[in-house]
């Protein structure tokens, strides 16, 4: 309906002086209307000069001659009132209004129509109701105004009061009223009502198809919509612009793409292809289809661009990872004379962010500002995720801070930034306070927070995301749902993981990935191969997520020719493209069976150069196998390597020195290490208990409670050798004495967390233990000792996998 808004003042005014506009030399024509009327000769000629001045834009001289009439009548002042509201000045508007001795409905409508155009709709409706209680009768135009005006925040109250004030006042077949309601029907999401009135309505024309097409389309009825516009066709209305972008959205509703390209035929049929408007929306439903070249082609090919056009092509290709083309288009833009504050920042600060490149981002940001569009809330959305990702901290709090009215989006991005840091618990205190400050988490917000919640491993907080997300409405939604399911997953908790699939009402790839790998990470292989062979089954096709799932479970299952099977069929059945993790991920499986030369063969073969994680891999498994000549070479490659930082390879290979007592290499590695800035992580373990997380290190005393603690593992140890248990002093790889070796190994990380978890737990419940690192081979083995002792199970996470210890047996069969 904001047709009819655009013209509106002119409109108003003209209704009660319908004589032509003459210059202000053309007193002949003044005197004309003067005789006709009988008017105030001056007065009348004064109002002449005050419309001319006004549709000039000039309100200076517009006011001189108002301020200097001797004589003002109603005309004059809904004149002035029009000016001032033209130019925004709407207390001024109501200044002159307040003062009128004598007001009409123009005057009501005029004033009513500027509180709408400043969005407030509750003051609009105010007047009307003052303008209704003074005895003044609305007639079409005020009413078509008033309807006009309304949007979403309004309820369906008030726009049933005024649909029965139509019918009170006779106007319940005027077309443009009707079509008003209708329209404002729709804006509120009163569809039923919007229907039942355009069925009833014995006159329609293109508007009244646009308003009810709309409304279905951003309700979701896309079918719906497709058939009121076949019904508008069938009767002979010729279609609009605004019927064209309706039905556009539809199409890209119902995801079908020959029924987009059949609408862009009927387009092409019907000439409105040179239509800007409508050029648009097609370049809107390609690029919302990822059909980039025909976005380009259709762009190139229209007669007619705006600054719109350039936004929708932009932000496709920067949607396909088209960085280069869309800051090509970018650049052409800018030498338009398009409104320069309404070029695509938000979409350009994006582009910024996936590439990680701040100094890019910057420059977008001087951009912004020096036109003013840093304010704009998604320009400014974007800056705060821009910074937080590229390590802008101080630019993105300060941004955050100013941003006036937060939504979701903001707090979002802060919350997402800290948690891809791995800055979880920051992470969770910005939650923390959006929550205190009333805004709600959205689907990404909750995704992020679970993403947190599962790399703390915190059960509790977990738990409490769930019951948030119920009362949230968001427990429907797909990836709300994966994302709560990688968390129990990750806690150790694969019962609740399961539950949560089970309860989800909808499916896709991606739920289905995220219990494939909730298996693969709990080290069960054969749930890892049932659930992919589930979800091709339900009709999903597995994508690479899926295979790296796969192949990971058969590596720390010691599956290989299953991980043969499914790493050839990426190509030869489903046409995946493996990428550098599958390759990583087989030459894991093949070097932990001790098949180097396969191994060896599958690096020189693959596509890559040999990454880092493949060479530590690779190292690592000559540790096990003792390949000592291999395990030279990929520690020579590894050292090699500029930006190597890990410490892991270097405490591989001194390990392996160690294990043969070579305690002159081990010295040279550790050297070595220091001289290259590299520093071993310290190993950490942590448990919570009763809400509280409690972290421990190797050899570290400082707990409070370490004094019970210690006695709770002397007692465990004279348990343990009665079972049998004999300490692997390998793991204790230092030159010194064996019984120190034998005591320090009972001071492990790990060791201390389950002997804290037995002191504060009930009897026969599980415990659950996090590492930063692998745990050793004799930890290992007095877990599944103390499992058995306790009778408990023992879920310890480490940095490759799960363990779920029981009974003394472990989940990975000693295979890890």
């Amino acid at each position: 309906m904001k047709p009819y808004r655009a013209t509106l003042f002119q409109n108003l005014v003209l209704r009660n002086s319908p004589a032509p506009k003459p210059s202000l030399n053309s007193n002949h024509l003044i005197d004309a209307h003067i005789v006709k009327t009988g008017f105030n000769p001056n007065t009348c000629r004064s109002n002449f000069q005050v419309n001319n001045f006004l549709e000039r834009g000039d309100l200076v001289h517009a006011h001189q001659v108002f301020d200097q009439m001797p004589a003002k009548n109603t005309i004059s002042l809904n004149m002035m009132i029009s000016g001032h509201l033209k130019f925004g000045k709407l207390s001024k508007a109501r200044e002159l209004f307040d003062g009128m001795v004598e007001r009409t409905a123009v005057s009501w409508t005029i004033l009513i129509g500027g509180y709408l155009q400043s969005n407030q709709s509750k003051e609009a409706f105010r007047l009307y109701a003052d303008m209704r209680r003074g005895g003044i009768e609305p007639d079409y135009v005020t009413l078509v105004t008033l309807l006009s005006g309304f949007g979403e925040l309004e309820t369906k109250n008030v726009i049933v009061q005024i649909h029965t004030h139509v019918i009170k006042l006779g106007y319940e077949y005027n077309l443009m009223v009707c079509n008003s309601l209708v329209d404002a029907y729709c804006k509120t999401h009163c569809l039923y009502l919007a229907s039942q009135l355009f069925k009833h309505m014995l006159n329609k024309d293109t508007v009244t198809f646009n308003s009810l097409m709309t409304g279905y389309s951003n309700e979701g009825l896309n079918e719906e919509a497709i058939e009121l516009f076949l019904e508008l066709h069938n009767s002979g209305i010729k279609p609009s612009d605004f019927t064209f972008a309706a039905l556009l959205s539809a199409a890209v509703g119902l995801d079908d793409t020959k029924f987009g390209q059949q609408v862009h035929g009927f387009v092409l049929k019907t000439n409105f292809v040179w239509n800007v408007f409508v050029g648009n929306a097609l370049l809107d439903y390609y690029s919302k289809h990822d059909q980039v070249d025909e976005v380009g082609k259709l762009f190139y090919e229209m007669p007619e661009l705006d600054g719109i056009s350039y936004n929708v092509v932009i932000t496709s290709y920067a949607w396909n990872g088209q960085f280069k083309e869309s800051f090509d288009l970018f650049r052409k833009l800018q030498f338009t004379r398009f409104d320069r504050r309404q070029f695509p920042f938000a979409t350009l600060l994006s582009i910024a962010t996936s590439s990680l490149n701040l100094r890019m981002g910057r420059q977008i940001h001087c951009q912004a500002i020096t036109v003013g569009a840093n304010f704009e809330s998604r320009v400014e959305n974007a800056l705060v995720d821009m910074y937080a990702k590229c390590n802008g901290d101080k630019e993105a709090q300060k941004i955050f801070d100013n941003i006036a009215c937060k939504s979701t989006v903001p707090w979002t991005a802060m919350i997402s930034a800290y948690v891809q840091k791995g800055k979880h618990e920051e992470g969770i205190n910005v939650f923390s306070d959006m929550r205190r400050t009333g805004v709600p988490a959205d689907q990404a917000t909750f995704a992020s927070i679970l993403r947190a919640c599962a790399n703390l491993a915190s059960i509790s907080l977990g738990r409490q995301l769930h019951s948030l997300l119920i009362r949230s409405g968001f427990m429907s939604n797909v990836y709300s749902g994966s994302a709560l399911l990688d968390t129990y997953a990750k806690c150790g908790c694969m019962t609740d993981a399961i539950k949560s699939f089970g309860e989800m009402p909808e499916r896709n790839s991606v739920s289905w990935n995220a219990l494939i790998s909730a298996y693969a990470q709990n080290g069960n292989v054969d749930g890892t191969l049932n659930s992919f062979q589930q979800m091709i089954q339900s009709g999903y096709k597995p994508d690479s997520v899926s295979f790296l799932s796969v192949l990971s479970a058969c590596s720390h299952c010691g599956f290989v020719e299953e991980a043969l099977w499914h790493f050839n069929s990426m190509t030869q059945i489903y046409e995946v493209t493996p990428k550098r993790e599958h390759y990583t991920s087989m030459v894991d499986v093949l070097c932990r069976n001790g098949r180097f030369d396969e191994a060896e063969k599958l690096m020189t073969e693959m596509p890559f150069e040999p990454s880092e994680i493949m060479w530590s891999s690779v190292l690592n498994s000559c540790r096990i196998h003792k390949n000592h000549e291999l395990a030279k070479k990929a520690a020579d490659r590894l050292f090699n390597m500029e930006d190597l930082r890990d410490a892991a390879p270097y405490i591989n290979m001194s390990n392996i020195y160690a294990v043969a007592g070579q305690w002159d290499n081990v010295a040279k590695v550790k050297k070595a290490m220091r001289d290259r800035g590299v520093r071993k992580v310290p190993a950490y373990s942590w448990v919570e208990i009763k809400h509280q997380t409690h972290v421990f290190s190797a050899n570290d005393k400082s707990h409070p409670e370490m004094k019970k603690i210690l006695r709770k593992i002397n007692a465990l140890s004279k348990e343990m050798e009665k079972k049998g248990y004999k300490p692997d002093t390998t793991c204790a790889l230092h030159d010194v004495d064996e019984v120190i070796k034998i005591e320090s190994l009972k001071y492990h990380s790990e060791r201390f967390a389950i002997a804290f978890a037995l002191m504060n737990t009930p009897d026969g419940s599980p415990i659950v233990v996090m590492k930063n690192l692998r745990a050793c081979t004799d930890c290992h083995a007095a877990i599944k000792v103390i499992s058995q002792i306790v009778e408990r199970e023992i879920i310890v996470r480490d940095s490759s996998r799960f363990h779920h210890f029981k009974d003394g047996v472990c989940s990975c069969g000693d295979y890890w």
